[in-house]
């Protein structure tokens, strides 16, 4: 593949990405469009392993960088009307400070779908951070989603890992996989009867949203309203602005919209994205679909880890969505996020429409950002642990897995040993693509399912 096009671009991987770090910015819990910074270290195990054990093989899962909008343009572009059609109204009102900008006029040039130049960044820089954290692991090869973001990504992370060695090596697509099913794109196989909305021009992610999404928008679509007189907002221009909010993040690192909303309507926001993606990739999607699609990712990582051969290599880089990451993590009763040490696998009562509860395990924001980074790690010790063992980081944090965590040191360093974290696994061991279980719950596996995220 060529690269020297791009070598002019390498100056930017000088830039200081703009992370938010902070726990309490709402500009950090916006769901699966939240710009990408490491997770909160909130699990209290060490992060450093004993230095008698080495890591021995590694497998990344990276999640697209910060894009452009899809369905949402859409409500973008229709705020961005009703705003002209009413710019003699604007301009004769008195504005408060955070919507003065409007006087001005917004315009939204966001690229629809596309990887920015921010989510170019994000690739860039980590690939950069994977080199320096694991400097003596190679492939040859390179696997993503046949999505040109993904692609996109897939082709900026391996320059920042390899430089001018990207061009040896082999970036393949889901489409080049001999695999019947792919563990990066397990929903083209499983044709399930997903939540879509009948709102389909404004909202995709079925009843329990489209619920949740009457219930809290036009609060604050009313208290716009009497901000700004005579524009007469819907809550479709609301719905867009929270949009717009997320997306000049994701394209230009900023955005006046996000300015007008407070941390409340920001965290109701959040939450009516965690919402429908629980719904559909995660423990609230229909006849345990995720778990079952995320059983495959689960058994390509059993198969790497154990797979002893000479030939194998000591490092896998795949490349795909949030709903990769999610549907995986949903397998492994693992999608939680908790402080507890007392292991609970999910929200309980389970996320619903009516209300947000006080507290919720399923983040989006912390589990799956752009950029999200899901690294599996494969390492053996000379007296700390016996036999393989198996750890994972999640966005720059230890990730413990209860699941199967069996001795103190376990919940020390969050990690299990592999024949333990198998045995922990036999939802997914015990499924095998094509088989009763995964013709109960996807049915007919030759439809294409394709999937908004």
């Amino acid at each position: 593949m060529l690269i020297q096009g791009f070598l002019n671009w390498l100056p930017l991987a000088s830039l200081t990405f703009n992370a938010y770090k902070s726990d309490d910015d709402p500009l950090k819990r916006l769901g699966n469009l939240t710009p990408y910074s490491a997770a909160p270290a909130s699990h209290g195990v060490k992060a450093e392993l004993p230095s008698d054990c080495n890591v021995n093989r590694v497998m990344l899962m990276h999640r697209h960088g910060s894009r452009g909008p899809e369905f949402e343009s859409g409500l973008i572009n229709s705020l961005v009307q009703t705003l002209k059609n009413r710019s003699d109204a604007i301009q004769h009102a008195h504005l408060p400070k955070n919507l003065r900008f409007l006087k001005k006029g917004y315009e939204s040039h966001l690229e629809p779908g596309n990887l920015t130049i921010i989510g170019r960044q994000q690739l860039f820089d980590h690939g950069v951070e994977f080199g320096l954290k694991y400097p003596n692991f190679d492939t040859d090869t390179l696997r993503s989603s046949d999505v040109p973001r993904v692609i996109d990504s897939m082709y900026f992370f391996g320059l920042g890992r390899f430089g001018r060695e990207l061009e040896d090596k082999e970036l393949l697509t889901v489409h080049d996989m001999p695999d019947p099913v792919s563990w990066i794109t397990p929903w083209t196989t499983c044709p399930i009867d997903w939540q879509y909305a009948t709102k389909a021009s404004t909202q995709p992610f079925g009843l329990r949203t489209i619920i949740y999404y009457d219930k809290y928008l036009p609060k604050i679509t009313a208290r716009l309203n009497k901000l700004l007189p005579d524009v007469n907002l819907t809550d479709d221009d609301t719905h867009g602005a929270l949009y717009a909010c997320a997306y000049d993040l994701a394209a230009r690192d900023g955005s006046p919209w996000c300015d007008v909303f407070d941390a409340d309507e920001l965290a109701e926001f959040e939450y009516e994205l965690d919402l429908g993606m629980d719904a559909n990739v995660g423990y609230l999607a229909p006849k345990d679909s995720a778990r079952v699609m995320g059983s495959v990712f689960v058994n390509k990582l059993i198969e790497r880890f154990t797979n002893t051969s000479e030939e194998a290599p000591s490092l896998y880089l795949d490349f795909g969505h949030d709903a990769t990451i999610l549907v995986a993590m949903a397998a492994m009763e693992l999608n939680s996020r908790t402080l507890s040490y007392i292991f609970t696998r999910r929200d309980d009562p389970p996320l619903s429409p009516e209300r947000p509860p006080r507290r919720r395990k399923f983040r989006t924001s912390y589990q799956t950002p752009f950029a999200a980074n899901m690294i599996w790690e494969s390492f053996t010790c000379k007296e700390s642990f016996d036999g393989p063992q198996i750890r994972l980081v999640l966005n720059d944090e230890i990730y413990p897995l209860r699941t199967c965590a069996e001795t103190k040191k376990d919940r020390r360093y969050g990690t299990c040993s592999l024949n333990a974290f198998i045995r922990a696994n036999q939802f997914s061991t015990n499924i095998e693509f094509g088989d009763d279980m995964w013709q109960a719950t996807c049915g007919a596996h030759s439809e294409v399912l394709h999937v908004q995220e």
